[in-house]
């Protein structure tokens, strides 16, 4: 009975401590524990430009966050909003900057600076892309996996469809340039790797869809011999033949060809 009483006497004991301890951590109330509380909508959005004027973007998204979150509907909300994208991405957040921005076109599309929401996201997307392979010093970069490259691409490519006589539309039209060019190289390393393992189909494939999405790129010549080599792997010497005028027509110094014949990579 001693031994139970003792038990019951310590659970007692630890119990009250528990309490107590819990008391203590409910003595701060929720304004102690928010630093902008009392911080009026003018006030914050000052404070979040003073951060942004000095660099500081840590400081600048905390502030920016809690003026979007106290003041969603205040008159400096929508200003407040796009400078959190750009100073997500200056922080190099640029999943955040993507988010933040898809989140302010959704919202406010008629914005006047609505094009340069489109621009940041798809300038996001384009460190994202390139970043990490860069940095690394990958040599080319269209043989990596180029998920966030596309979607800078079709990014820029909806900014300059939307907003053709944003000041913005020029450098957006000079990344579309570097891009296509680097996604259909990319499209035509795999088609390579299909052509070298004898699945022809899939080589055409990939090669038509070089043609057909990036017609204006410098690759579509390769993709056309791509596709005349997968075609005679597949026995389809018809189909081979018509993609070899055209390949004769728009690059007869090509180098695979020679006195107009074609010469394979691959096949005997």
């Amino acid at each position: 009975m001693r031994v139970f009483s003792a038990a019951n006497r310590f659970g007692a004991l630890a119990l009250s401590l528990a309490l107590l301890a819990g008391c203590a951590s409910n003595d701060t109330t929720p304004e102690e524990e928010d630093e902008f509380a009392g911080v009026q909508e003018r006030e914050l959005y000052e404070l979040a430009r003073t951060a942004l004027d000095s660099n500081r973007y840590p400081i600048a998204i905390e502030r920016l966050e809690a003026l979007d979150t106290r003041y969603p509907f205040g008159p400096h909300a929508e200003q407040a909003q796009l400078e959190l994208v750009y100073a997500y991405y200056e922080n190099g957040d640029w999943e955040e900057a993507r988010a933040a921005a898809s989140r302010f076109i959704r919202l406010h599309p008629d914005h006047p600076q609505a094009d340069y929401a489109y621009y940041l996201r798809g300038l996001s997307a384009w460190q994202a892309g390139r970043f990490s392979l860069e940095r690394l010093r990958l040599i080319d970069i269209s043989k990596r996996d180029l998920g966030a490259s596309r979607d800078a691409y079709n990014d820029f490519r909806e900014l300059i469809q939307r907003f053709p006589q944003s000041e913005y539309a020029p450098d957006a039209q000079q990344r579309i340039v570097y891009l296509r060019d680097m996604l259909a190289r990319h499209e035509l390393h795999v088609a390579d790797y299909y052509l070298r393992r004898g699945a022809y189909l899939a080589a055409v494939e990939r090669g038509r869809w070089v043609v057909e999405h990036y017609p204006e790129s410098s690759a579509t010549r390769d993709a056309l011999a791509t596709m005349i080599e997968g075609y005679q792997g597949l026995g389809m010497d018809d189909r081979a033949g018509e993609v070899l005028a055209v390949l004769r027509e728009n690059a007869p110094d090509h180098e695979q060809l020679q006195g107009g014949r074609f010469v394979p990579k691959y096949l005997d």
